[in-house]
Order: structure tokens, then C-alpha cells, then sequence
């Protein structure tokens, strides 16, 4: 599968109704999920152990989309199989009154990996660029003399690219899944969740409020896209109405990441090579 199909380029604008919320491929569900995904997920598991090992770089993973497009099941189908030990997750919801008297960035540091560590954010700090904008959420601290309230944007998206350099730069790779959803796919979605008892604790009412804004929620989704995606730190578009074929996505471009990173298991050398040789010689012996 060609994984650059599903990547934003950094060098030139996107349109986002180019890319498909569906490849037809829902029919191949159940092929994906038993067939398909199990082994991928063993390649995954087997990367992020010598990751983990290494501690020599981290990867922060970015999942945006609109209310049940497949974020969470991301997280429970395919990254919960790896070792929760060099695993972290933090799902953003609307920032607390702590939150709001630091910068807009503040609030990930708690979310960011460790080297060795695979860290997801379930919503980002790209909530920052979409949510205050749609309902025009911005206090008058959190626009800086040198922009207004609408240039900040710009500013903001600036401020972005470059703080997602610093952590690149210091191995901390980040990649970044859009989950592109239909308008009529999220129907079906919230109306199971909304008529069937066991997940009427997956919806909210503000799901449905929020509904009335998608068409602004994707003229910011495609700008954000098109000013973000950079070359260290991309964005991947996901056909989201396809659940297994998105999961699917998501665990070859991971495999791909850190097959790049190449992480290698540690092994003693030097003085420490001759100790461990004399270590074993000494149990041997005993």
C-alpha cells in the first residue's frame, strides 16, 4: 500500500474534498481486522520494544478529527496491543482555568513522550487553531501585541511548525493522523451510539451541537492541514468511513517511522563488555 497517497505535501496547498472519507473498503472489515492487521500490529509491537530499549528517540502521535470519526478506537484496537510501558496517552478536553493562564502550548508538556516512549495525543494542541475559532472562544491575553483576531491564526500556526521542529530536532518525531470522515457517516455513528443503551456513554450532546458547524470545521481542518504538514512532521489523511482500513493506516505508518528510526536493542561494549563476560563466568561457577 502506497502510504505517500494518504500524506499531505509540505510544498504545495491541498484541497481536502480531494481526498476520499472512503475506498470502499468497509466490505474487507473482517479480512483487515483477522487477517490483515494482526501481523502488522506484531511488526509494530516488535519496533516499539527496541524503541523502547534504545531510548534514543520518541514519537508523539497526533489524532484529529470530528466527534466519531475513529480516534478512540485507534488507541483501543491498535495501539493498546503495545507495552503500556513505554506507552503514554492524554486526551485533551476544553482547557481548565489552570490551563488558561499559561500559553496555548503549555498543557501538552504532560503529554509528550520520554525518548524510548510512544506518546498519543487524543486531540491536540491543534485544538488551539480550530475550537476557539469556530465559536470565537479567545480572551484578550491570548492574542499577542504584534497580531489581531485574525491574523493570530497565522501566527499560531508559525508557532506551531516551529515547536514541532525543537522536539524533532530533539528526537522527538511526530506524525500526525487526520481522521476525514463524511458528514453522513458521523449520522450513522452518533445514531448507534445515541439509540443502542451500551454506548450511550460514547456520546454527548455537544456532538450534535457541533455537527451544525462542519462545514467551517473543514475550511480550518484543510487550512490547518495545508500550513502544518511539514516535512518533519507530517499529516496522513485518513479515509475514516473505512474503520479497519484507517487502523490499518495508521500501524503501516508507524511501522514505517520506526523501521526509519531503525531502534536496535543495547549490548555491552568496551569495560562493560568485560564485565558482563566475567559476571557470567562467575555464575557459571557457581
Amino acid at each position: 500500500m502506497k502510504i505517500t497517497n494518504y500524506k499531505v505535501p509540505s510544498t504545495t496547498d491541498i484541497k481536502l474534498k480531494d481526498y476520499p472519507t472512503t475506498e470502499d473498503k468497509k466490505k474487507d472489515n473482517d479480512q483487515i481486522r483477522d487477517e490483515i492487521i494482526p501481523d502488522l500490529v506484531k511488526q509494530m509491537k516488535n519496533l516499539h520494544h527496541k524503541l523502547h530499549a534504545e531510548e534514543k528517540n520518541g514519537i508523539l502521535v497526533v489524532l484529529q478529527a470530528m466527534d466519531a470519526a475513529g480516534k478512540d478506537e485507534a488507541i483501543s484496537y491498535i495501539f493498546s496491543n503495545l507495552s503500556a510501558q513505554g506507552l503514554k496517552t492524554t486526551t485533551l478536553g476544553k482547557p481548565t482555568d489552570e490551563e488558561r493562564k499559561h500559553d496555548y502550548l503549555w498543557r501538552i508538556q504532560e503529554g509528550l513522550p520520554s525518548r524510548g516512549e510512544i506518546g498519543i495525543l487524543n486531540r491536540s494542541h491543534y485544538e488551539e487553531v480550530i475550537a476557539p475559532r469556530i465559536h470565537a472562544l479567545l480572551q484578550p491575553g491570548d492574542i499577542p501585541p504584534q497580531a489581531d483576531k485574525n491574523s493570530v491564526w497565522q501566527l499560531r500556526y508559525r508557532q506551531i511548525n516551529d515547536y514541532e521542529k525543537y522536539l524533532y530536532e530533539n528526537g522527538i518525531h511526530i506524525v500526525k493522523f487526520f481522521f476525514h470522515m463524511s458528514k453522513d457517516e458521523q449520522k450513522d455513528r452518533l445514531l448507534e451510539r445515541m439509540t443502542n443503551p451500551e454506548k450511550h456513554w460514547e456520546f454527548s450532546f455537544a456532538d450534535v451541537e457541533e455537527r451544525e458547524y462542519w462545514d467551517e470545521y473543514h475550511k480550518i481542518f484543510e487550512e490547518m492541514l495545508n500550513h502544518t504538514s511539514t516535512s518533519y512532521c507530517p499529516w496522513y489523511v485518513l479515509p475514516a468511513d473505512d474503520e479497519w482500513h484507517s487502523r490499518r493506516l495508521v500501524t503501516e505508518v508507524m511501522i514505517q517511522l520506526m523501521e526509519k528510526l531503525d531502534p536496535q536493542y543495547p549490548t555491552f561494549k568496551g569495560e562493560d563488555l568485560k564485565k558482563l563476560k566475567q559476571a557470567i563466568k562467575k555464575l557459571e561457577k557457581e
